[in-house]
């Protein structure tokens, strides 16, 4: 996709095949790898003749909607109206709109459109890329069950023991007991196979009780205190009619047992709080289905509670168009035009639209914002207040919605987050979501929309499909769209009656609150929080799929899909201690208890890392002390790096250095060793040529001309040598003078001049050698010449003659 600002420069190019061709593969290849994860291929590409628009990489299971009946409206910035557009929009669960432009009167749309709509909704789970790895490779430290069984005994304030089986825990103290009546998942499909409940209660009493709650999803704990004996309890609605008049004795057994007594079983039983997370006209309403909310009258001790949290439905919805209206009023929209809200912000508080933390000044200034940020304040101070009822009257809690799995999730898991300071670690909030989101079943499948498996009669998987299309509701950005045609209505119609929604988005937000509010309370930072919730959207791993546990272990998902912890963690392993999942500000000894935040300071703000990071991206990373410090870490980081670097070829060139000077002391001594055998030798030749001039004698080479007779002659004096106790005469030289005859020159017999005229061996007849002896060849004197007057000035020394 091209784009320059204006919707004329985005443009597809012709594409006759979405199937790349053979010849084309490698280039392809090319363009895309960097892009592209393991086991990823292209499907369909456009190449850009233009500055491609940076919109990062969109997981096909990130994609909500696609509208294909897109009207835009005339633009004033657009200066050629003469070439119209085909535009198709894409919506993302992580807050993206795109809107793609296509050469009318072309294939390029339809085969997009197509693609999409088949890829981003595929038929089967085992269609999803999670699934595309090689099951060899996937390396898990340990099963989601034994994960789970070591939280319970850290609960208990125990050590996990070595076990061979899951079968072999026992687990009891005086208040609480671990059971595996549910480990064939026949109490409840929904509930994980090993259970806290009451000491007193049995197996039997928890299989009557499941009857009386919808989906046999009964009371049970998923947070206890070993100190006061408080617990944190779910459970969903209870079966009650629209008369409220049905009961159960097993139920109200198994949650007036919730409500221990306070001292060894001595003292007043405590106070018990069930909280409806429900506004009371929806409770009232379910009981035409059955359902409805407890009467404290049938449970002692006890205040039924309603917190107002709204179902899945308008939490969808709210999102939405939250989604459309930061679309609209951010810096970037999809439409292709700044907007002026951005830029001026609110003037009444003289700052961002974005920032301020005051509630009331969001809502004034857009009712769509305000929507969206009283559901996240509903769920901030209901989790609040029942942490302070636990932390502070050592009260026990029963949490419960409708179905006992979205809204109970939210407020259970935040309230752990609250009265636990292990939660707020790494490990503790990998613990916290295997628990009380995997563990205990929130529909993941369902919330996102992506297909799973449950037993269906005879046949042994059913497919959980969501409709793949839908129509853009109405919010501010669509006035620049346009209105959508009929086709888009009706396919609107049936994307309504899908069950997603942002229910786990929705508890990040919480957090992300939190951190505000406690900047050195969490070991982990909100840029962590938006990668985990990306990487739930993206679908790569096989943590998040299915409804339940039971499901994924039907799926074989452990043991066949890699897990999103360990690529966390090897994530944070990579940056080291600076990375940027680390809040720089943790400090667990300020904060090693429960956080109980006031309800005045609970009046949220929008989350600008998560919710403005593409329309905005200037307001997402610049808002708050956290992105600022690690900026400037980043800074710093690539500071060190260029002083590693520096230090790197100080080093380099100091040793190349050494290198040289020691070539150099070589160099050195080797010339100062010639330069003293040059010196010996120059004193040597002055001593032999004094010596032998001072017989009379002279130094010559000379060579005769004459090519019959090529003598060489070397007249040359030999100097005493150092005697062994190293006296030297300087005047007792003993000069010789020998003539060298060349080897070529050399008869086979050696008679010559010298032999006619010195040989005492030679006869009449001549040179008898070899046959007799040789004098020339016997002796080395034969042929010297004496200068008898030199001998005559010669010195004789003692020191010439040495002791016997």
């Amino acid at each position: 996709m091209d784009g320059s600002g204006s919707w004329d420069a985005i443009d597809w190019n012709q594409i006759e095949d979405p199937r790349p061709r053979r010849s084309g593969q490698q280039a392809v290849k090319e363009s895309m790898d960097d892009f592209l994860l393991g086991d990823e291929e292209v499907i369909a590409q456009s190449q850009a003749k233009k500055c491609v628009i940076e919109l990062g990489t969109i997981p096909l299971t990130t994609i909500e909607k696609l509208n294909d009946d897109v009207k835009l409206q005339p633009l004033p910035h657009l200066s050629d109206k003469s070439h119209p557009r085909e535009l198709l929009q894409v919506i993302g669960k992580d807050m993206r709109i795109i809107v793609f432009a296509f050469v009318p009167k072309t294939k390029q749309k339809n085969e997009v459109f197509d693609a999409l709509r088949r890829y981003t909704k595929p038929a089967n789970l085992w269609d999803l890329y999670a699934f595309s790895c090689d099951p060899s490779t996937i390396k898990n430290d340990s099963e989601p069950k034994l994960r789970l069984l070591r939280e319970y005994f850290r609960l208990f304030r125990r050590s996990l023991p070595q076990l061979r089986g899951v079968e072999e825990v026992s687990l009891s103290n005086d208040w609480w007991r671990l059971t595996r009546v549910n480990c064939n998942y026949s109490l409840c499909s929904t509930y994980p196979s090993e259970l806290i409940v009451p000491r007193s209660i049995s197996d039997e009493d928890l299989f009557q009780a499941s009857t009386f709650r919808s989906g046999k999803r009964l009371p049970v704990i998923s947070w206890c205190d070993p100190g006061s004996g408080a617990v944190l309890a779910r459970s969903s609605q209870p079966m009650v009619g629209l008369m409220m008049n049905f009961r159960n004795n097993a139920d109200e057994k198994l949650v007036g047992a919730l409500s221990s007594r306070t001292t060894d079983g001595k003292g007043s039983p405590r106070k018990l709080y069930i909280i409806d997370a429900r506004p009371r006209a929806n409770a009232l309403a379910n009981g035409a289905k059955g359902g409805g909310s407890e009467s404290s009258s049938n449970y002692p001790r006890s205040e039924v509670l309603f917190l107002g949290i709204q179902n899945i439905h308008t939490m969808r919805d709210s999102l939405s168009r939250l989604r459309d209206y930061v679309d609209a009023h951010g810096s970037i929209s999809s439409n292709g035009t700044p907007s002026a809200v951005s830029v001026v912000g609110d003037r009444r508080n003289r700052g961002s639209t974005w920032g301020g933390g005051n509630l009331n000044s969001m809502t004034s200034f857009s009712s769509t914002l305000g929507e969206w940020l009283n559901h996240i304040q509903n769920i901030l101070v209901g989790a609040s207040w029942i942490a302070a009822q636990i932390a502070e009257e050592a009260a026990s809690v029963l949490v419960h919605c409708s179905d006992g799995w979205d809204r109970t999730t939210q407020l259970v898991a935040l309230t752990c987050l609250l009265l636990d300071p292990y939660y707020r670690t790494f490990s503790g909030f990998q613990a916290l979501v295997e628990k009380d989101w995997l563990a205990f079943g929130h529909p993941f499948a369902e919330r996102m929309g992506v297909p799973t498996v449950a037993e269906n009669g005879g046949s042994q998987y059913e497919l959980l499909r969501q409709p793949s299309l839908g129509n853009l509701s109405s919010s501010p950005s669509r006035n620049a769209l346009g209105p959508s045609g009929p086709s888009s209505n009706a396919s609107a119609q049936s994307q309504t009656s899908n069950n997603s929604s942002p229910i786990l988005l929705q508890w990040l937000d919480c957090i992300s609150q939190l951190l505000r509010l406690y900047p050195s309370a969490f070991q982990f930072s909100s840029k962590f929080l938006v990668d985990f919730m990306d990487c739930v959207l993206s679908c790569r791993f096989g943590n998040f799929l299915c409804n339940s546990e039971r499901e994924r272990e039907q799926s074989g998902v452990t043991n066949s899909c890699r897990c999103m912890w360990s690529y966390l963690a090897d994530l944070r392993a990579s940056g080291g201690s600076f990375h940027e999942h680390y809040n720089p500000f943790y400090d667990p000894v300020k904060h090693n208890g429960a956080l109980l935040p006031p309800a005045a300071a609970l009046a949220p703000t929008l989350w600008p890392q998560f919710y403005l990071r593409w329309t905005c991206p200037i307001e997402s990373q610049g808002g708050d002390l956290e992105s600022q410090w690690h900026a400037m870490n980043k800074k710093y980081a690539e500071a060190m790096k260029a002083k590693d670097i520096a230090e790197w070829r100080a080093k380099d060139i100091k040793m190349k250095m050494e290198s040289v000077k020691q070539d150099l002391q070589r160099e050195k001594r080797a010339s100062n060793t010639a330069l003293a055998t040059a010196q010996s030798a120059q004193r040597e030749n002055a001593a032999i040529k004094k010596a032998i001039e001072s017989i009379g004698c002279a130094v010559k080479f000379s060579m005769s001309e004459n090519q019959d007779d090529r003598t060489e002659v070397l007249s040359c004096s030999l100097r005493r040598g150092t005697d062994t106790r190293g006296q030297v005469d300087e005047n007792g030289d003993f000069s010789v003078s020998i003539s060298a005859i060349e080897d070529s020159l050399v008869s086979e017999a050696p008679g010559d001049h010298f032999c006619e005229s010195l040989c005492p061996f030679r006869t009449r007849e001549g040179c008898r050698w070899p046959d007799a002896p040789c004098a020339q060849l016997g002796s080395q004197f034969v042929g010297l010449k004496a200068n008898f007057d030199a001998f005559d000035r010669l010195s004789i020394q003692d020191c010439y003659f040495g002791p016997e």
